[in-house]
């Protein structure tokens, strides 16, 4: 746990850096080690970057932590990104969305199938922040919308349409049960859906279509948040 509580925040800053709202970053309010997790608040006007650029500098900071200590291993990460007015304190109903969120299953289930020296990061964003971002036009960065798959996520009372990311990740070839346990053999209650502009199954996906908090094992909290689950990072 302090080994966790020592890295993770190293990881975060030099993602951020790369995302190029390391300013933003040191300005952070309600900045906290939870656990095994971290959790901080921006200002949304960076929106645009944490779901255009964040994610994959991410993915590139864990695989050069890798690479630098191939003995160490390997560590994934859960984000989860949303926004919402919040006091300075942090406490109000985006910060319990915002963990409830990052409490999804399917978060757990594409790290714990992925090979963790490949797959180690995995990022949930609320409807809320993919409209902002995708139907502005103002994403920074090369992703795409089609890079986000829709999922209904129920956890506990919480029951709303949020969008997976997995970094570097084609959803086109994915397995249709790739969000139930390994071993499942009954049909997923929860049929995975396409967002917005986003075509169905089997159809051509149209082009153009169209905070930070980081939290430990229960949760997440403000605007974005990375977290690792069940002994995960």
């Amino acid at each position: 746990m302090q080994q966790l509580n020592a890295d993770i925040p190293p990881l975060l800053s030099q993602a951020l850096s790369a995302s190029n709202v390391s300013a933003h970053w040191e300005r952070r309010v309600f900045g906290q080690h939870t656990g095994d997790g971290y959790v901080a608040g921006m200002d949304p006007e960076v929106l645009p970057a944490l779901v255009g650029c964040f994610p994959a500098a991410l993915r590139q900071s864990l695989a050069r932590r890798r690479a630098d200590a191939p003995a160490r291993a390997p560590l994934q990460l859960r984000v989860s990104i949303h926004v919402g007015p919040l006091p300075t304190s942090g406490l109000g109903v985006p910060m319990v969305h915002t963990h409830r969120l990052l409490d999804d299953n399917s978060l757990r289930s594409v790290l714990s199938r992925g090979n963790p020296e490949i797959t180690n990061t995995v990022v949930v964003i609320s409807q809320r922040v993919y409209e902002d971002v995708f139907e502005s036009g103002c994403v920074n960065g090369d992703v795409l919308p089609e890079q986000f798959m829709r999922r209904l996520v129920k956890v506990k009372k919480f029951q709303q349409p949020a969008f997976v990311h997995i970094p570097g990740f084609d959803w086109r070839l994915a397995d249709p049960d790739i969000f139930e346990p390994i071993g499942t053999t009954d049909m997923a209650t929860e049929q995975l859906a396409p967002g917005p502009g986003v075509p169905p199954q089997g159809a051509p996906p149209a082009r153009g279509t169209v905070n930070l908090n980081h939290h430990g094992e229960h949760g997440i909290q403000a605007y974005n948040l990375f977290d690792r689950g069940r002994g995960q990072r």
